[in-house]
């Protein structure tokens, strides 16, 4: 019988860790019901035959998520949209209430895996001191439009 308490008793310890660790259950400090967050659009909503297509960019509790950036311009060259790239991201960010620091993640998108290292050279020191996690990838058939490179990321709003 020992055994069954002690059994009941670890699982309903893991069972709140599970909680805390996933906040199911929290409350503020004042005591009150959990806020839930919502997911809000701030940025411009992309239509397709009048169909919402996909937003620009999307606020959910503290973290912000912006959709991909490109550079459809002349010159083409990698270093030179890279730079257009991340401005345009930085403005968003800026936008919103975030900013470059608080980057997360980052996900690129070349329309060339040989632009990787042009890429670098322009992406390096860009977001602080602890730069975000960020993935790579060369696309099958190009980045759409004109750009070599398309970036899109989550941040931090707190």
């Amino acid at each position: 019988m020992e055994n069954k308490t002690t059994r009941r008793a670890s699982f309903r310890k893991m069972g709140m860790g599970l909680a805390a660790i996933f906040g199911v259950g929290t409350v503020n400090a004042m005591g009150k019901k959990p806020v839930k967050a919502k997911k809000e659009v701030v940025g411009d909503i992309v239509m397709d035959q009048e169909i919402p297509l996909f937003s620009g960019g999307v606020k959910h509790g503290n973290t912000l998520y912006i959709a991909g950036k490109g550079a459809h311009v002349e010159p083409f060259e990698i270093k030179a949209h890279t730079e257009i790239v991340l401005q345009e991201l930085q403005k968003e960010l800026e936008k919103h209430g975030s900013s470059m620091e608080k980057v997360l993640k980052v996900n690129v998108y070349l329309a060339d895996l040989g632009d990787y290292k042009g890429m670098n050279e322009v992406f390096r020191g860009r977001f602080g001191k602890n730069p975000p996690v960020r993935t790579t990838v060369a696309t099958y058939g190009g980045v759409p439009g004109d750009s070599l490179v398309e970036m899109d990321c989550i941040a931090s709003l707190d």
